[in-house]
């Protein structure tokens, strides 16, 4: 074995100079592929301190999954504001809205004016204790962690963070209170002496309304909003992520997911259904949820004949 001796390397302690070559040579890889693939490491954001920038994020499909509305539609069945008819076509909206991952015009104004009849007569205080109570029985266990996360994040920089949403602002500000964010901007339902009149305050708080809301409350807080960040699913709001230096599409439809792509965009997917299965989810419990709202909306169908 002696005689093989020479294929053995033998171990030599490194010197200061050869320290000093392999630093710069590890140096000199790393600047290269630096300038090959751009620099490995992004910015931090949201950048900590920073009291001009804030966070601005659509509710539905993007803070929680399903819309707002249909699960306060559920909770006044349950206190029998409403009759079951009106239940089963609730619950039909809300089933194609986690099937379709989008929001439909004529679908979202149908749930309005229903809301809007429903609590036409009732104190907004009455409405106000029982959106608490909602927020426990439906909403609480639909909100996505990852979204939840991308909030907290903005609040431990020390930034506020905003709901923007077509919600009633009364439930908005009831969500935003339990995630410990900021404030909410949402629908207005006009009242009179506390007691609402079945009509809206303008127009709900969708698309372009969004954008100026947002930008109206930049200016009131002294914002810069080339600072700020805005997340949303929906390509509907295109105007509110446009607005901001940091858009973000959250469980985007595809029509958001194309422009995000074009613009280069951040994308973030929390979805675990059908249409997430395009980006290499797990598909079993958005499946479930589906076919759970589906079933809800069938059965009662079926009562009614």
């Amino acid at each position: 074995m002696a005689a093989l001796g020479w294929l053995t390397p033998r171990r030599r302690s490194a010197t200061a100079r050869s320290v000093l070559a392999g630093e710069a040579s590890a140096e000199a890889a790393r600047k290269s592929t630096q300038e090959l693939v751009g620099t490995t490491e992004e910015p931090q954001f949201p950048v900590h301190g920073d009291d001009r920038a804030a966070a601005f994020f659509d509710l539905d499909n993007t803070v929680m999954q399903g819309a707002a509305i249909f699960h306060f539609g559920r909770g006044l069945y349950k206190r029998k504001f409403f009759e079951t008819r009106d239940l089963a076509k609730f619950a039909w909206q809300q089933a194609w809205f986690r099937l379709a991952g989008v929001e439909d015009p004529e679908h979202m104004q149908e749930a309005r004016d229903s809301a809007l009849s429903i609590v036409q007569g009732h104190r907004v205080a009455e409405l106000q204790s029982i959106g608490e109570e909602i927020y426990d029985e439906y909403m609480a266990e639909r909100i996505w962690p990852g979204t939840r996360a991308l909030a907290q994040a903005h609040l431990d920089a020390g930034q506020k963070v905003w709901l923007v949403t077509a919600a009633p602002v009364e439930i908005a500000t009831v969500i935003a209170r339990r995630l410990g964010l900021t404030g909410a901007l949402g629908t207005v339902a006009e009242s009179v002496d506390g007691v609402y009149t079945g009509k809206l305050v303008g127009e709900p708080l969708h698309g372009p309304a969004k954008a100026e809301a947002v930008r109206a409350l930049a200016a009131a807080e002294g914002l810069d909003l080339g600072r700020c960040a805005a997340y949303s699913d929906s390509h509907n709001d295109i105007p509110m992520l446009s607005l901001v230096g940091h858009p973000y599409a959250i469980n985007p439809d595809s029509k958001l997911r194309k422009h995000a792509r074009r613009l280069d965009w951040r994308l973030r997917d929390y979805r675990t259904g059908r249409k997430a299965a395009k980006v290499g989810i797990p598909a079993a419990a958005g499946v479930g949820a589906v076919a759970g709202g589906t079933a809800a909306a069938i059965a009662l169908h079926r009562r009614r004949r």
